[in-house]
């Protein structure tokens, strides 16, 4: 059986108001389930005795074994539970004072888990069971073995006048739990000001820190505990006072979105220009997780020359994590739509990426893509075209978006050669994409475009896809030579799709000659023959007469053709593949 910690357990319910039916049988080691008022059968019958007593409160009963067996009432089950310790949970004060009269020396007995009576007490928040135990000598500073003491755990449950009982008989107001938390900084937690009040007039240390370097102003910050940081303050609370990764309490109020905190310390001289050990400043940390509000406030007592020193601007940040409503505000605001991140940040990626547009793109946030579009973000500043990335994302909205803001159809892959368009590549299996991309103008013909022609092909360039390997977008230059469309499409990858890609390629060109590979792939299935019959017939008037058409128009043509005077018929005629 697992070993359990009474006061751990609370803590675990206090919010939800739990109850727990098998609490005390799991502090006992009873290994039954159900109730925990039923019997106790692992404990010897004298010992049951008094637990029995206990619970109903006899304390003549308990008496009776104090003279009769008085060493019973020592005794503990495997987890070390006493009667001591079954009257301070049932709260049975005079239960209590028999015992002790009894044993006196017993008052700080533990369990297995070190919870001591007075600690069960507090739990349990019987004042008179605690006050009993105090008065008759319980050391108000031992802990559990999360090194929580009975303060603490007052002030975890928000009770006064425990608080102040333990207080009165000397506990220690600055001992430390395991997390390195300090009485305050469970009180702050709550926002509980009287308590705070109490314990700073006891000595409370106001800004200790914990484990992770957090003080209780910074508690109180990321719990939105705004009249605990307004107190904090008051009493002296140092506002700019980092944790050991650089983290301010404005960080931690910005982080939580924590508007009015944020008010409030930038009135009380908080440093907006305090940089964490990876240089955010609470501006970055806002814009990361989209506290628009706290952006505009913090845009203006925030320095430019630090935005820059940081290597990345809240702007890419907030593309990255789809923040489209903090990037409207941060454009609105004088952030430049096409600032570039640093050398230092850009080569943590293997595409080196540089503007908040790839950054929008890369993660597939479109809303936030079309904001930066709309601002006037260049599609020229990354070393790779962002087409390419939103292709390999498979997202035919950004496609779109940057298409008609002239994205470059041709655009290479430095890593990855290519005689067709690279586009083409990347859309790996989606068809929808590549018809996108296609009636856009994206050059079919260059994929016919074969060196051998009919003549047997000399292996392939090195490139291995067996397990569906997909094309880096890395500026790492490749020194194979490029790869054709028919080596491209009959690797054991892609040779499965062949058929409906080929069939699909050639509704956007003319007249072409099939390469011995694309025949040979074409012969593969029989469903594909029928496209290999179209490829060899003579291509329709009706499709050369509209690619014709097509290419007089030039690159922007789906643009051209709205504006152009023709029936809707012919418009759909040259749109859309016969």
């Amino acid at each position: 059986m697992s070993k359990f910690s009474y006061s751990e357990y609370l803590s675990q319910f206090r919010n939800a108001g739990g109850k727990c039916n098998n609490v005390q049988a799991r502090l006992r080691g009873d290994t039954r389930r159900g109730d925990c008022q039923g019997d106790v059968t692992l404990e010897p019958d004298a010992v049951n005795s008094a637990m029995l007593a206990i619970r109903r409160g006899d304390v003549d009963a308990i008496n009776d074994l104090a003279t009769s067996a008085p060493q019973c009432l020592l005794l503990g089950n495997q987890n070390e539970y006493t009667p001591l310790h079954e009257a301070a949970f049932r709260g049975q004060k005079e239960c209590l004072k028999a015992l002790l009269r009894v044993h006196p020396g017993s008052v700080d007995k533990r369990t297995l888990e070190e919870d001591t009576a007075l600690l069960i007490a507090v739990c349990l928040e019987h004042l008179s069971c605690a006050q009993c135990l105090l008065e008759a000598g319980a050391d108000p500073d031992i802990s559990n073995k999360s090194k929580e003491t009975p303060l603490y755990k007052a002030c975890e449950f928000e009770n006064v006048d425990m608080v102040r009982l333990i207080l009165s008989y000397g506990a220690t107001v600055n001992q430390r739990c395991g997390q390195g938390w300090t009485a305050l900084h469970q009180a702050v937690s709550w926002g509980n000001i009287e308590i705070c009040e109490i314990l700073i007039r006891a000595g409370a240390v106001i800004n200790p820190s914990n484990t992770y370097s957090l003080t209780p102003l910074m508690v109180a910050a990321q719990r939105g505990q705004m009249e605990a940081v307004r107190y904090l303050v008051k009493k002296g609370a140092d506002v700019n006072i980092p944790t050991c990764e650089g983290v301010t309490v404005l960080h931690e109020a910005s982080k939580h979105g924590h508007r009015e905190t944020v008010a409030l310390l930038l009135t009380k001289n908080a440093d907006a220009n305090k940089a964490t050990v990876s240089r955010l400043l609470p501006l970055h940390i806002a814009a990361e997780r989209g506290h628009h509000k706290i952006v505009s406030m913090l845009v203006p007592v925030t320095s430019r020359a630090r935005l820059r020193d940081s290597g990345i601007s809240p702007l890419h940040l907030a593309a990255e994590h789809n923040r489209h409503t903090v990037a409207a505000v941060l454009l609105k605001t004088g952030a430049d739509v096409n600032t570039k991140l640093a050398h230092s940040q850009a080569i943590q990626y293997a595409d080196r990426r540089a503007t908040a547009l790839y950054f929008a793109i890369a993660k597939g946030n479109t809303k936030t893509a079309e904001v930066l579009l709309r601002a006037g973000a260049s599609l020229t500043l990354d070393p790779i075209h962002p087409l390419l990335m939103a292709v390999r994302q498979g997202c035919l909205t950004t496609v779109s978006l940057l298409l008609e803001r002239g994205a470059d159809l041709n655009a290479r892959i430095p890593s990855y050669n290519t005689t067709f368009p690279a586009v083409i590549a990347l859309c790996m299996y989606n068809l929808n994409l590549l018809k996108s991309l296609l009636a856009f103008g994206c050059d079919a013909l260059s994929c016919f475009s074969c060196t051998y022609g009919s003549a047997p092909h000399q292996g392939s360039n090195g490139y291995d896809f067996q397990n569906g390997y997909m094309f880096p977008l890395s500026c790492c230059e490749s020194k194979e030579r490029a790869t054709q469309f028919c080596e491209w499409i009959s690797t054991p990858v892609m040779c499965k799709w062949a058929g409906p890609i080929i069939d699909l390629l050639l509704k956007h060109v003319g007249q072409v000659q099939l390469c011995s590979k694309l025949l040979e792939l074409l012969d593969s299935q029989e469903e594909w023959i029928a496209i290999k019959r179209k490829a060899l017939s003579p291509c329709p008037l009706m499709q050369l007469c509209r690619i014709r058409i097509l290419t007089q128009l030039g690159r922007h043509r789906l643009k051209s053709l709205k504006s152009l005077p023709l029936p809707y018929r012919l418009i759909q005629y040259l749109k859309v593949p016969q």
